[in-house]
């Protein structure tokens, strides 16, 4: 099992020496949160909070993650980075696969694409993208993105996206992984149809292993049993040597994580307490050898 380091709501000045330190200490990836826009009000209720309400407010540092991961990329050599997801549903795939592909090649394809739809009806609707038909109009910005990532010359003609023939060079020297979020049977489906893994919210450590099940029943169905696929995890009950082997048997393949808050510091707190939390999360998990 991997680990990777999540940055959310992380203030901007501190992603650069984190990056450095996650690479110093093991960390296999980090995970990069989405977020456009604050609205002061909210037409639907944020899926992942029992209340519907969000975890942050106006004032919380987001920045956009393509761009996070190019700067982080350009102070690392091994570290991988990943959308921990971008929300599709409000942005035009043609300029997706342009930043995408030279995040890719920026980094020497240390870059996967984790995707979603997005929850806020107001993230679509002041974009200037509609909101209705939002899962199958992703549907197909996955398959634009992925066709004119592969390189050469290309056309594609759909319900929602039109364009005649056009290259955008150069393309990535390999594929980027597209790592497919959400917890709903279509999204579940879409993870399994078109995924390289599929990431989740937070969730216990039981409906991780249910979900996992289920995916692994979609990968069959689709004829993509033996196909690399990665199970990114969120888990909220599952803590310390013992719990953390528990995910891994139940299939989990990378496991998500922020150290600092996992020791009851802050988003906010200061990088050198971040930068000790790092530490001392490696030497417990990634360098104790227990999976061995």
């Amino acid at each position: 099992m991997q680990y990777t380091c999540a940055v959310p709501m992380c203030p901007i000045d501190q992603l650069v020496d984190i990056a450095r330190t996650a690479e110093e200490v093991g960390f296999t990836s980090i995970a990069l949160p989405d977020s456009i826009f604050y609205m002061e009000k909210q037409a639907a209720d944020y899926p992942y909070t029992p209340d519907g309400s969000r975890m942050w407010d106006e004032n919380t540092p987001w920045v956009d993650p393509l761009i996070a991961a190019g700067a982080m990329g350009a102070v690392t050599s091994t570290l991988r980075f990943y959308t921990n997801v971008m929300k599709l549903g409000s942005r035009n795939p043609l300029l997706l696969a342009r930043q995408v592909g030279s995040v890719a090649n920026l980094t020497n394809n240390r870059f996967g694409f984790g995707v979603g739809i997005g929850w806020a009806p107001e993230e679509f609707e002041w974009c200037g993208q509609p909101y209705a038909k939002r899962g199958k109009r992703v549907d197909e910005m996955i398959e634009v993105i992925k066709l004119v990532l592969a390189g050469g010359m290309v056309e594609f003609h759909g319900e929602f996206y039109d364009f005649d023939r056009l290259q955008m060079s150069p393309a990535p020297s390999a594929p980027v992984p597209f790592y497919v979020g959400g917890h709903t049977d279509v999204a579940l489906r879409r993870a399994a149809r078109v995924g390289d893994g599929w990431t989740s919210a937070m969730m216990t450590g039981e409906q991780l292993a249910d979900t996992i099940g289920k995916l692994k029943a979609l990968l069959a169905e689709y004829g993509r049993a033996d196909a690399p696929f990665e199970f990114q995890a969120v888990c909220i009950d599952k803590f310390g040597v013992d719990g953390h082997r528990e995910l891994a048997e139940a299939g989990v393949t990378d496991n998500i994580l922020v150290p600092w808050v996992f020791e009851g510091l802050g988003f906010d707190a200061p990088l050198r307490d971040k930068q000790d939390s790092m530490r001392r999360f490696a030497d417990t998990y990634i360098h104790s050898g227990w999976q061995q």
